[in-house]
């Protein structure tokens, strides 16, 4: 079961934007399994991909596309293989014949087995019935079309006033697995009806990924799917904002990035067999990039995260995590750590008030903070991640039977 989190109610329309779903049959039976968004003409639209060498064929047609212009529609389904290309322009061909648009103005994604050929009869068959399905109200449908190990679909919305008009930013994410920080590290899909020139949508969405979706992990795999796109129709008939000076852009900031925060915070509690959700606050650094350094080597120590798992505060685990992070120069007598408001470690050692009493209890949570205090400066970074659980062995070792 998810960690704390519950399935979406209070999910706003964006003027502009429209989703539909439907099930295809192209990996799971019985629930939809492809899914749409619409973007109004006059729209902007920004996105990042996945950094893996490997990128899958519909990250690359996506880019090239976006490339030449504002995109009408998202096209995402499950699977890619090794005439991926070929099929993923095959895709786009046939849902800008049916919407009478050309290819290029439709931005391909997958989500699914890494490998598996699309079915693109199947998609193309589809498409007639996706169009005519259209919504303003699809969010949650197109949500849980886009969900593989996902036990809940993960829609969020927020609101902002921009020149006295009220705007909407949505967004629907899905993720569950291979999740850590390498651009987005999963599939992600903002809109908001505000006006926003492209170039600022840009850095207004790479500010918010780095804040949230570059904050997580869950396994410290990198899928070679990942996406996050950020659209804005300009349907609240604001000023647009096209500098980073402009008045309103702070509220329309912070509204994105609660949006992606909020998401991303959802696809760790939602992690593949997590039963806790860990807050990796790392403090005292001389630099951000070292105290995200020590945050991952944490996160992605097998024996910390099946300590946190069984409820064990073996607190040398944490510590020998921050000692292989690759700082130079660490001075251990600066370094201390705490399990939300209990000391374990202090002046690299064991700290002489700490009972494992006293972490235990805090272990038994199924949130809790670990707190490191490096002793070396003013910077810091704060990840979100998860135990590792019996469960998530179970759901990879059978994901493909």
């Amino acid at each position: 079961m998810p960690v704390g989190l519950s399935a979406p109610t209070d999910v706003k329309a964006v003027a502009g934007v429209r989703l539909a779903a439907t099930a295809a049959g192209i990996r799971y039976r019985g629930r939809d399994d492809l899914a749409l968004l619409e973007l109004a003409p006059g729209g902007s639209c920004a996105a990042v991909f996945t950094r893996n060498a490997f990128r899958a064929a519909p990250v690359t047609v996506a880019a090239e596309h976006l490339a030449a212009g504002p995109p009408r529609y998202l096209l995402v389904n499950a699977g890619t293989g090794t005439r991926g290309l070929a099929d993923a322009r095959a895709c786009c061909a046939a849902l800008a014949a049916a919407a009478g648009c050309a290819p290029e103005q439709v931005l391909p994604f997958s989500t699914g087995v890494i490998g598996e050929p699309l079915p693109v009869a199947r998609l193309a068959g589809a498409a007639g019935g996706l169009l005519e399905g259209l919504s303003g109200d699809g969010w949650l449908a197109a949500a849980r079309a886009i969900m593989t190990t996902d036990t809940l679909p993960k829609v969020v919305s927020r609101h902002c006033t921009l020149d006295g008009r009220a705007v909407t930013v949505t967004g629907m994410a899905k993720g569950s697995g291979m999740i850590c920080p390498d651009m987005a590290t999963m599939l992600a899909f903002v809109a908001t009806d505000a006006a926003v020139e492209p170039t600022l949508l840009e850095a207004c969405l790479r500010a918010a990924v780095e804040r949230s979706f570059n904050r997580i992990s869950v396994d410290g795999d990198t899928s070679t799917n990942d996406a996050c796109v950020l659209m804005a129709s300009g349907a609240a008939g604001n000023e647009p904002l096209a500098f980073a000076a402009d008045p309103g852009v702070p509220a329309f900031q912070q509204a994105v990035d609660g949006v992606c925060r909020e998401l991303a915070q959802a696809v760790v509690r939602d992690g593949e067999g997590a039963t806790r959700f860990v807050t990796l606050d790392v403090r005292g650094g001389a630099t951000t990039e070292e105290c995200l350094a020590v945050a991952y080597t944490i996160a992605h120590s097998p024996l910390v995260k099946t300590a946190w798992f069984a409820g064990d505060p073996n607190w040398g685990r944490i510590l020998a995590a921050v000692g292989r992070a690759g700082l130079t120069a660490l001075d251990l007598d600066g370094v201390s750590i705490h399990l939300d408001d209990v000391c374990i470690v202090e002046a690299g050692g064991r700290a002489a008030a700490y009972t494992e009493a006293a972490g235990a209890a805090v272990f038994a949570r199924p949130e809790f903070t670990v707190r490191v205090e490096l002793g070396r400066g003013d910077a810091g970074a704060v990840v979100w991640t998860t135990d590792l659980s019996y469960d998530y062995v179970k759901i990879n070792a059978e994901y493909r039977s």
